[in-house]
């Protein structure tokens, strides 16, 4: 959403082309273009607000079969079908479910003793909290040895110190670590996990995959591979994914307690939100944490750094600025920076 009520269409497109560049050169370069570009902004502008976002609109046109290569070509099909656009937009939430997530999330509760049960907020199709499925590999920075493939033997076995491994099974996620911390060795056992969401997903469904390869953008072919995997993972044993609204069970948190899978005597409650609190009121993101204390639950947010007002407090002074705008927290606590798709973490001192 854009940064203000007042920031315009352009302005929220020329943010993104430096928001989405260093992830995806392609929908950097458009949305570049695009807020130089009074006719397609036009076209955008005739989408309710929470529809122009810069990361749906490129969904929605991917999904719609729009050359996915030069902006010349992208901008003739937007111009061209800009009422197909606008109806196929109608509804639709960016919804990205990004597997690289799960590694932020993994180091989070590598800190909690369990067992534990998850309710994730903003979940899609909830492939992030099938963590445990695949493989999440911690690297110290350059401290590497052996490829992707070292699981195979097919290199020497790295040194302790330098690699990590959680999990076993494909999808494969990679995950830099740097700063004063040790990598995760760990997870608590996973008794239970449900997701949240506005507007539900089913892994299974052919459509709704479909979707969220679109999300993902078409020049990282890595992470579309990644999705597809993981996609497989969840197939034969779906997360259960419920409608709802975040902002409500915030506000009522009671709701959000009901909303979870029965805790068993001993387990702890976990609220999970990996880039959701950011499209919330700034009020409502506030109220989040006690919300979350006052149902006696516990609770791991990836968030840019000024999504939590009590996180950003506690961050403030303990470290220069980071590029990585991400700020991995749990219970409020900040740990680590990280990247918004997961695949560097530092810890923070």
């Amino acid at each position: 959403m854009p940064d203000t009520a007042s920031e315009s269409t352009a302005a929220w497109f020329s943010r993104a082309a430096r928001e989405l560049g260093p992830h995806s050169a392609r929908h950097g370069e458009w949305a570049a273009a695009i807020a130089d570009d009074p006719e397609v902004l036009a076209v955008i502008e005739r989408l309710p607000p929470g529809e122009r976002h810069p990361s749906l609109v490129f969904a929605v046109a991917d999904l719609l079969g729009a050359p996915a290569r030069e902006y010349a070509g992208l901008r003739e099909w937007m111009l061209t079908h800009a009422e197909t656009l606008a109806v196929a937009a109608r509804g639709r939430r960016t919804q990205t479910n990004e597997v690289g997530r799960t590694a932020p999330l993994a180091a989070a509760l590598a800190r909690i003793e369990g067992p534990v049960v998850l309710l994730e907020l903003g979940a899609a199709a909830g492939l992030c909290l099938a963590l445990d499925r695949w493989t999440i590999r911690f690297e110290r920075d350059g401290g590497e040895a052996g490829g992707a493939d070292a699981r195979d033997g097919a290199h020497a076995a790295p040194v302790a110190e330098a690699v990590s491994e959680l999990g076993a099974g494909d999808p494969l996620v990679r995950c830099a670590v740097s700063g004063p911390g040790a990598l995760p060795t760990r997870l608590p056992r996973i008794l239970a996990r449900r997701g949240v969401d506005l507007a539900p997903l089913d892994s299974a469904d052919p459509a709704d995959a479909r979707w969220l390869e679109a999300l993902t953008p078409v020049d990282r072919p890595d992470r579309r591979a990644r999705l597809r995997a993981a996609l497989v993972a969840v197939r034969s044993h779906p997360i259960e994914v419920v409608e709802g609204d975040a902002a409500q069970l915030i506000a009522d948190p009671t709701r959000l307690r009901e909303l979870s899978p029965a805790v068993p005597a001993g387990a702890e409650l976990v609220i999970v939100s990996l880039g959701t609190l950011v499209y919330l009121r700034r009020e409502v993101r506030a109220g989040f944490l006690d919300a979350v204390r006052s149902i006696g639950a516990r609770s791991i947010t990836l968030e840019g750094a000024a999504a939590l007002p009590e996180v950003a407090e506690r961050l403030a002074g303990r470290e220069a600025a980071h590029p990585l705008g991400s700020v991995l927290a749990l219970d409020g606590e900040p740990l680590a920076r990280t990247s918004p798709h997961g695949d560097q973490l530092r810890w923070i001192g």
